[in-house]
């Protein structure tokens, strides 16, 4: 009976250690420092002529990633440069965040218009109760991509690939959970995307109490529609993974321990509130 107690506790201990992500390969895989890869445009920003990446690209795991309490004015405020503004005239965008989120009861934005979700567009991870937040919102007049049946809002406390497509020429948008279409359909057929003032990462665009509460990794925002394959892509890099269409990316935010843009754009975010961890792997397998 003693040795059977004995036995009872190690394996508790065991258990709860495995949970914090103790035996996790993760922890001890070798993390790329911030900044280690960029892309690289000769021409500057917004030209797509010889572009590539440069440094550590190969899909190392980040040394940091980025965490947000969930409190008003918690956020990166990115200021739309004429880059971000190509969102406005070609019509479509992907969004993609590596994400962690913690309070499945509020509207935790990932990616958000600054002004309202009648101006660009609003990617959501959580909604539940009476909060009546979609996943996805695309302007103008607050079209929305409606969760399936079932779901209030997408899994917490693990990290997840959450990524949104929107096609302003035919109205399709999708949005992908990893690397599968979590929910689809034609929402604004015939309508682009207007142009606002900035975007905020970290928070739904049209108030300031919608912030994510959780850890985020790696944004990225294209001025296409990727495709299935190119997001199966993308997922299967990893949390560390870099762009997959280079001539498409807008921006690249992999908050890796800082806000900057690694897209060579240059639209930095600015950090209200923000810390960053070196400790985040509990939850994250490789795919």
């Amino acid at each position: 009976m003693t040795y059977g107690w004995a036995i009872l506790i190690i394996a508790v201990v065991l258990g709860a250690l495995f949970q914090l992500g103790i035996f996790n390969a993760s922890t001890f895989t070798p993390k790329a420092p911030p900044g280690a890869c960029h892309v690289f445009r000769p021409n500057g920003p917004g030209t797509t002529s010889f572009i590539n990446t440069q440094g550590i690209c190969n899909g190392e795991l980040p040394q940091y990633v980025a965490v947000f309490n969930g409190q008003i004015n918690n956020f990166i405020s990115v200021t739309k440069t004429s880059t971000l503004n190509s969102l406005g005239t070609t019509g479509k965008f992907t969004v993609s965040a590596w994400v962690y989120y913690t309070n499945g009861d509020l509207c935790n934005g990932v990616f958000g218009d600054w002004t309202d979700p009648s101006n660009g567009f609003n990617l959501i991870a959580g909604g539940a109760g009476g909060n009546n937040c979609a996943p996805l919102y695309v302007g103008p007049n607050w079209a929305a991509l409606l969760w399936p049946a079932g779901y209030d809002y997408l899994p917490q406390y693990q990290w997840e690939m959450i990524t949104a497509t929107y096609d302003g020429s035919t109205g399709y948008a999708a949005i992908y959970l990893n690397n599968q279409v979590f929910q689809s359909g034609t929402i604004l057929s015939g309508q682009g995307l207007l142009e606002s003032a900035a975007f905020k990462i970290g928070g739904v665009g049209w108030t300031t109490s919608g912030t994510f509460k959780g850890k985020m990794a790696n944004v990225q925002l294209y001025n296409t529609s990727l495709s299935s394959s190119e997001i199966a892509a993308l997922f299967n890099e990893g949390v560390g993974g870099s762009p997959v269409k280079l001539s498409n990316l807008v921006g690249w935010w992999p908050l890796n321990g800082d806000a900057k843009d690694y897209s060579g754009n240059n639209n930095n975010g600015a950090a209200s509130g923000i810390t960053f961890t070196s400790n985040w792997e509990s939850g994250y397998s490789s795919p």
